[in-house]
């Protein structure tokens, strides 16, 4: 019973944190990041965010694949779910 309570409690803090500091997340490969100065505009921005090449990843938004040459298109909004696939070489 009281671990009821925490994880109600925990959830409502964490949401008025959202709301008092305007804290936006992604889910990135599963796990959620927060973002306290706000999200990066594009696919792209978050790329070079993550200092991710965008040359050797495949990107996914909200369950569609982007091509690449939309990265730089592709807006972010709060919630949202990506997934990030890289190309790794070897033998």
């Amino acid at each position: 019973m009281m671990l009821f309570f925490f994880c109600i409690l925990h959830s409502v803090f964490y949401i008025l944190q959202k709301l008092e500091f305007g804290m936006s997340t992604l889910k990135i490969n599963g796990d959620e990041r927060d973002f306290p100065e706000g999200l990066p505009a594009t696919l792209t921005a978050l790329l070079e965010e993550l200092d991710v090449n965008a040359a050797t990843v495949v990107a996914e938004v909200d369950g569609q694949i982007v091509p690449r040459e939309q990265f730089n298109e592709t807006s972010l909004s709060d919630g949202q779910q990506i997934e990030l696939v890289r190309f790794v070489g070897g033998g």
